[in-house]
């Protein structure tokens, strides 16, 4: 099979996984009402069932990109294609809100094996001067999923919440054999290769730890004692773990790589765009159906304008990019972000509809805008070798950086929402104001946006300070001898 056609057939596979990841995703939350009283679980469970995929996949993928390029790609990604498909069945099957959550985890397993490969096995198949392109096709179809989700999960909840994970299956099983068929490694593989066992143990448990404290600290408030001890032995775990990766010959993570510009501002600039935008929809949620009172299905549909501008400008930008470097292009996509931004920052109780649209187009457009051409600039200047765990730390930075988004999202919103009406609010149960102290909701809202806004200008700057494209296997070959 010649290279060109097996370029397109690569990432034919990886669409597939990355569509139906999302798309998963997307019907879920359009379907936690059902879920919630047919399975008579609690908002502490259903909190879970949300957030536990996410959290997995962020502690996962930067393990599963050291050992992909260590055996390889196509072994990793076709095994999690299976664990999402076996896991979606079994979803399908549960009882009980804790079989779902369980089911859910092992699913954020097989996602964890596909989101870290999915990347690799692209950039590994396509020519360099036609990296972005692909990227951008694979972000448009992501924004497809996550276009079409809330509307056909809205659909399926006609045949009951069990199908939106039962449509997973025959599609699961097509994706799996065609990927297992059609995939092969491209590059060689080095040899003699050693795991980093304690790196990754102490990497993990510190990731967990952290991920704890963000996702509870909007809860039980940054003061607890508890929530600053956790957050103390975090760092000094991830102090142990530089530590560990400066003195072992083969590191989970080549620290080298943060050494080299334009990946540390790429990395960097990542890590601010999820803080900036990753709660935007989350925070929206509450606004459409606690002051606008909409049903869970209109306020899914009406987020819709965010993924259609990320949709059509996610391959050119990724195209541009081909052409004309990342660094402007990425840098004017935060601007634009925070153009929609200020919009936000006005928010009241009384804005139209047709500002919300506009505002959430502006942010869609600059962030396809940034998101093709910032991971064209990572997956272009690393070595084969270094490409699984370049891929993988770039999801964590995206992931890492939306629940950072959430848990200060869900410090403001738990001062001025009663604890049942959140719980009603989350899972679609109630509409409308009771229980919310409107103004102090919106004053917080605000406040969200405009320090939203402020990091998204930090993350521009970043992005532009990265410079020109560098000659990357010298640069990084200066890295290792210092």
């Amino acid at each position: 099979m010649k290279k060109l056609e097996y370029k397109w057939i690569a990432l034919s596979c990886t669409t597939i996984g990355a569509l139906f990841s999302v798309l998963n995703g997307s019907m879920l939350l359009i379907a936690l009402p059902d879920i919630m009283n047919a399975l008579h679980a609690d908002m502490t469970i259903i909190m879970w069932i949300v957030m536990s995929y996410m959290l997995s996949i962020t502690i996962l993928v930067p393990t599963i990109g050291r050992i992909a390029d260590m055996i390889g790609r196509k072994k990793l990604y076709v095994t999690g294609f299976a664990i999402f498909t076996l896991s979606s069945l079994l979803s399908g099957m549960s009882n009980s809100g804790i079989q779902l959550l369980l089911f859910r985890i092992i699913q954020s397993i097989g996602g964890a094996l596909m989101m870290a490969n999915s990347t690799v096995i692209v950039t590994d198949a396509f020519p360099k001067n036609e990296l972005g392109k692909a990227l951008g096709i694979n972000s448009m179809v992501i924004s497809i999923a996550n276009v079409i989700g809330p509307i056909l999960g809205g659909f399926l909840l006609k045949f009951g919440w069990r199908s939106i994970f039962y449509i997973n299956v025959p599609f699961g099983i097509i994706g799996t054999l065609w990927a297992a068929l059609q995939l092969r490694e491209v590059e060689a593989l080095p040899e003699h290769q050693k795991f980093d066992y304690a790196g990754t143990l102490v990497f993990t448990v510190a990731m967990i730890i952290l991920l704890i404290v963000l996702s509870f600290g909007g809860f039980a408030g940054w003061g607890n004692p508890h929530i600053i001890t956790l957050f103390v032995v975090s760092i000094a775990l991830f102090v142990l773990f530089v530590y560990i990766e400066n003195t072992v010959d083969q590191p989970m993570l080549d620290l080298n790589l943060f050494k080299t510009r334009i990946l540390a501002f790429a990395y960097t600039s990542n890590l601010l765009n999820g803080i900036a935008r990753g709660a935007v929809t989350f925070l929206l949620i509450f606004y459409l159906q606690g002051i606008k009172a909409m049903d869970p299905l209109t306020a899914g549909i009406l987020l819709t304008p965010f993924a259609l501008a990320m949709m059509v400008v996610s391959p050119i930008s990724g195209w541009l990019s081909d052409r004309y470097g990342s660094r402007e292009l990425s840098s004017i996509g935060l601007l634009i972000s925070a153009v929609g931004l200020v919009g936000f920052m006005g928010i009241n109780a009384i804005t139209s509809i047709t500002k919300l649209i506009l505002w959430m187009a502006i942010m869609g457009f600059g962030s396809g805008l940034f998101i093709s051409p910032n991971t064209n600039a990572i997956m272009s200047n690393v070595p084969v070798d270094k490409r699984g765990i370049a891929a993988g730390v770039r999801t964590m930075m995206n992931n890492a950086g939306t629940v950072i988004s959430i848990a200060l999202a869900m410090g403001i919103i738990s001062s001025s929402i009663d604890p049942q009406a959140m719980q009603a609010l989350f899972v679609g149960t109630q509409v409308g104001a009771k229980g919310i102290a409107v103004a102090q909701f919106i004053k917080g809202l605000r406040s969200t946006f405009g320090i939203s806004f402020a990091i998204s200008l930090v993350a521009a700057f970043i992005s532009y300070l990265r410079g020109p494209q560098p000659k990357w296997e010298s640069e990084y070959s200066a890295n290792k001898r210092m």
